[in-house]
């Protein structure tokens, strides 16, 4: 049966590897990328503890050395699952912005972005182990991402997730790259930058040229005010890593941990960093200030 969010594509299948589509396929990534082969399983985590916080929570530097790897390892496959799947639903997201182009040249650029989505699909699908499975009712951004790209709505798409979401992509894929311990998937990071760019600037551009609606405002507000909760919060799935691996968690430990990662700085630093993204439509801005979206919450809130 196929997934309700068909757009997003997370639960389409992989074809086989002897398929006779699998060859033209690598022949033709071969032209993009060069070889393709799939990376070994990396057995030391791509990010460090000091990427995630976890250098300053005690319940990790506790630990023992291999239950601090298998922390760090969940984590860093956490991200790099999120990357593998933000761009397999890019590839979907694209192919749908060809069909809703008013002009040429818009069908074509969003013809070439489908390419790049789908180029960054393959790169960074070579250094997982294996086609990442998530479910998505218990990974809150994934939904919120895959029912996004259902609406028809141009100016929610463009505003939403190329305006906001891509331009938040380069500073997270920056940070990626600056902090990855292997210099290949580092570098792969640092490549997507110039093409998250170009997606974010055509994204403001035509979003500039659109007529916007108060039903279409309404729609951006409730988005991005469940995308900025996320946010908010802080970093959950660090708390998740060491679940994971330590246990269920108590509330007084998650309490302990977000005070230990100091989750309003955290927070209050991306928070910032998004609001910037969103300054070409201050009424906007305006709307989600008045309803408090982009203050950080405290540890206490956060559980």
């Amino acid at each position: 049966m196929m997934s309700d969010y068909q757009v997003a594509g997370f639960n389409l299948p992989h074809i086989g590897s002897t398929d006779r589509l699998q060859n033209i396929l690598s022949l033709a990534l071969k032209d993009r990328i060069g070889v393709s082969d799939r990376q070994s399983q990396n057995q030391n985590p791509y990010w460090d503890a000091t990427h995630f916080g976890l250098n300053r929570v005690g319940i990790f530097r506790e630990a023992n050395p291999d239950r601090q790897t298998a922390i760090l390892q969940i984590a860093s496959y956490g991200l790099l699952a999120e990357s593998y799947l933000i761009e397999k639903a890019g590839m979907g997201y694209m192919a749908k912005m060809v069909l809703l182009a008013e002009t040429t040249e818009e069908r074509m650029l969003y013809a070439l972005f489908s390419a790049e989505e789908a180029t960054h699909f393959a790169q960074v699908s070579n250094f997982l182990p294996s086609a990442i499975q998530i479910d998505l009712e218990y990974d809150a951004f994934l939904k919120f991402l895959a029912q996004l790209v259902e609406t028809e709505d141009k100016s929610i798409l463009q505003f939403v997730l190329q305006v906001v979401l891509e331009g938040w992509g380069i500073s997270h894929y920056r940070n990626l790259a600056k902090d990855c311990r292997s210099i290949e998937l580092g570098s792969l990071f640092a490549s997507f930058l110039q093409d998250e760019a170009q997606h974010h600037r055509t994204g403001s551009i035509l979003f500039d040229r659109s007529t916007l609606t108060r039903s279409s405002q309404d729609a951006i507000v409730e988005a991005l005010t469940i995308f900025l909760r996320m946010i908010q919060v802080g970093p959950q799935q660090v708390l998740d890593s060491i679940a994971k691996v330590e246990g269920d968690l108590s509330r007084s430990q998650k309490l302990k941990i977000l005070e230990e990662l100091d989750t309003e700085t955290h927070s209050g630093s991306r928070l910032k960093i998004l609001r910037g993204l969103m300054r070409q439509a201050s009424d906007i801005v305006d709307r989600l200030e008045q309803k408090g979206c982009f203050l950080p919450l405290p540890a206490h809130k956060c559980v």
